[in-house]
């Protein structure tokens, strides 16, 4: 039997899965692999499941070209924590797990976008210190978000799940930037720029994924095209965002508030983005149902089946 390595504690479905193919080594500690870790891991092991946070960087694979690792199956659609190219160098596959994801994130986004405009977390703080007053008319008034205009950065498979959730349970007006256009079954309108979209939205919402093409794609000029009313929601990755650029328009008052489900040096969260009420802040909740991470891990599982079954695997990145 092939010998696998699970780097992060797994759903116990997942494992018993892992473990009718391969000869499974669990890892139990949460924490990321680190760099010796993880040339340890290719030397061996005949595949690796790692996840966010295992930072396979060129650096890993720089000796790795006759190692026994050939397939890392990354546990997550995201796979910018893996130099794809570097591994492809070396001779070894990477996989990921589209679609598992995409309701469940889509879900997180609705949940910031809801938390953010009608304050929902400012008041659940309040409520919890014993400083709400009692209910009055202009108690804690936020942004009603039926049939506003919602901008998606980035229309793949969990942009399009916001875009239909934002216009068939909200009535919301859908505009979006993405290279390409996206015919959708309901109305729906590409701009041509970050600004455009940022300048014509209520809520922009960025769902773009990670790695060296995007980093830092919404800054500064972003945040002051929108309108100061304006929500920003982030539940792609953090580094997609320029951090700084984000505190300083909060901070000015050039947006009216943000909600994060993800952080650009994870799990490091800035204390300036802690300190504000209208900051609505998550422990990347993207996928954190039990359902979704069983169906992420046996995607997981059966593209390191395939492949070593001599099969192209399903989710083949490299």
């Amino acid at each position: 039997m092939k010998r696998v390595l699970l780097t992060r504690p797994l759903p116990d479905s997942v494992v018993e899965a892992a473990r009718t193919h391969f000869e499974v080594e669990l890892r139990d500690d949460p924490a990321p692999l680190k760099l010796g870790q993880m040339r340890g891991a290719l030397a061996l092991y005949d595949g690796v499941l790692p996840t966010l946070g295992d930072m396979f960087s060129a650096d890993v694979f720089a000796d790795a070209e006759n190692s026994r690792c050939k397939i890392l199956a990354n546990f997550g659609v995201g796979y910018n924590h893996i130099d794809a190219a570097a591994a492809r160098a070396a001779g070894i596959s990477v996989t990921n797990t589209p679609g598992a994801v995409t309701d469940a994130t889509a879900d997180i986004a609705m949940t910031l976008i809801l938390m953010s405009a009608r304050r929902a977390g400012e008041g659940e703080r309040m409520v919890r210190a014993g400083k709400w007053p009692g209910w009055n008319p202009t108690q804690m008034l936020g942004m009603h978000v039926s049939g506003k205009t919602v901008g998606i950065i980035g229309m793949g498979r969990i942009g399009q799940a916001i875009a239909q959730r934002c216009h068939f349970g909200f009535g919301m007006d859908v505009i979006y930037y993405n290279r390409s256009p996206k015919p959708m079954e309901f109305p729906s309108r590409q701009v041509e720029s970050l600004e455009a979209l940022a300048a014509e939205a209520d809520i922009v919402v960025v769902a773009v994924p990670g790695g060296a093409e995007t980093h830092h794609i919404v800054g500064s000029s972003v945040f002051e095209a929108m309108k100061p009313g304006g929500h920003f929601i982030n539940i792609a990755r953090g580094d997609v965002v320029d951090e700084a650029a984000l505190i300083a328009a909060l901070q000015a008052g050039g947006i009216a508030g943000a909600g994060l489900d993800v952080y650009e040096k994870e799990p490091i969260v800035p204390e300036a983005l802690k300190a504000m009420e209208n900051v609505t802040l998550l422990p990347h909740l993207g996928t954190a149902a039990l359902e979704v991470r069983e169906a992420m891990g046996l995607m997981a599982v059966e593209n390191l089946r395939a492949f070593f079954a001599g099969e192209t695997p399903p989710n083949l990145v490299n």
